[in-house]
């Protein structure tokens, strides 16, 4: 079985915008809404996805990440608004 690896996007609270990666997308969100993720997202929540995308391989997600996070934030917000229906359906599913 592959176990997908993911970049994604948040929206927080002051509407800032925060990436990571992750190779369990909805444990991961809820861990930021708990205030257990990244120390940049606790005290800014509740967080919402706003974009992800699916790697097969650890590696290329997290030169995935690194390259969207040297993006400006106009940059990241384009990207946003490239979402796939897909990604749409996926955030349905897991109840983001």
């Amino acid at each position: 079985m592959i176990t997908l690896n993911y970049v994604y996007i948040l929206k927080c609270k002051d509407e800032s915008l925060y990436t990571g990666w992750t190779n369990n997308l909805e444990k991961r969100i809820k861990a930021h809404n708990n205030g257990c993720g990244a120390k940049y997202t606790r005290g800014r929540g509740p967080v919402k996805l706003v974009y992800f995308e699916s790697f097969e391989n650890k590696r290329e997600a997290q030169s995935r990440e690194y390259y969207i996070k040297k993006l400006t934030r106009n940059q990241k917000l384009q990207l946003i608004s490239s979402k796939s229906i897909e990604e749409e359906n996926y955030e349905k599913e897991i109840n983001l």
